[in-house]
């Protein structure tokens, strides 16, 4: 037995748990793929444990058997399960490649083409795995500031209930002010006084533009309806099975608008014949069989890795 295992060994023999068995991480491995799509590989023992310890301890059960038990019993219980399980790490305007992309190629573009009448001034965003919304949020300064007057729908899904909430509320800590282009936080970002000092909270103009509801990315098709100029998907389907991305990323694309991009997380990408997929940097995709407009599409080809 390693040290490691001993501390975790006595750490639940103090919380009053018995360890986890072989068998039980088998148990809670094959249950969290099929509700949730996420692959705990072996060396995710020691997390399972760290994230439902404390949740055995609140639902009076001594083992990780019991627990299991009371998941398969409780569909509010598993979804309780699903939102300790779920790493919800985010940052605003994370990855920058992507909105240069945006503002300097993509918005420009489409700003263009309103103006000479052949698009509808409008756009339609999902940001799948929202977590705590800052994508959404940074979605929607991005597009608001970079195509006045047009109406723009964020739809910000999650499969965590805890996440969405947070959301919904837009309270962040002002050290997350640093993450904001000083422009965009002057103007869509409200700072807190007397009870809130310390923090910040997303004005209404993009608070309106943002609409947050609960998705399973694991289950088909995806509960999500209609289709989409831009698809935001990022480090998500590195917790899922080659086959679950691959399954989830041809759905997303097929969500797609004729000439919208698909963008996925900096260690997300896809790779193999496809003869309507373009790679336009990499991490990000288009479903444009047509040759794209001058400057915006590369010549790659792609379909799940």
């Amino acid at each position: 037995m390693t040290a490691k295992s001993e501390a975790e060994r006595e750490g639940l023999a103090t919380m009053g748990l018995r360890p986890l068995t072989a068998k039980e991480f088998r148990l809670f491995q094959e249950l969290i793929q099929k509700s949730a799509g996420i692959f705990l590989s072996e060396v995710k023992k020691a997390l399972l444990v760290g994230r439902l310890a404390r949740r055995l301890r609140e639902c009076g059960v001594d083992s990780f058997t019991a627990y299991h038990e009371r998941v398969l019993e409780d569909p509010v219980e598993l979804a309780t399960m699903i939102d300790c399980i779920c790493t919800n790490e985010t940052h605003f305007f994370r990855e920058q490649q992507h909105w240069r992309l945006l503002e300097e190629r993509i918005l420009p573009a489409w700003r263009r083409e309103a103006e000479a009448g052949v698009r509808q001034a409008r756009v339609r965003v999902w940001s799948a795995a929202c977590s705590t919304g800052e994508e959404p949020y940074s979605l929607a300064m991005t597009l608001l500031e970079n195509l006045p007057g047009w109406t723009v729908e964020i739809l910000a899904t999650d499969l965590s209930n805890k996440v969405l909430a947070a959301a919904r509320e837009g309270l962040y800590r002002i050290e997350k002010s640093a993450e904001i282009p000083r422009r965009l936080l002057r103007r869509y970002m409200l700072k807190g006084t007397g009870s809130q000092l310390g923090k910040m909270k997303v004005g209404d103009e993009i608070a309106n533009v943002v609409r947050f509801t609960r998705a399973n990315l694991s289950h088909q098709p995806i509960a999500v309806v209609g289709r989409f100029d831009l698809v935001f998907c990022r480090n998500v389907l590195i917790y899922f099975t080659a086959e679950g991305r691959e399954r989830v990323a041809r759905e997303m694309l097929s969500r797609l608008e004729p000439e919208g991009y698909l963008f996925l997380g900096h260690a997300e990408t896809l790779n193999g014949p496809g003869e309507s997929v373009r790679t336009v940097i990499p991490t990000v995709y288009c479903q444009a069989p047509a040759p794209a407009a001058p400057g915006l599409h590369g010549a790659g080809r792609a379909v799940a890795k």
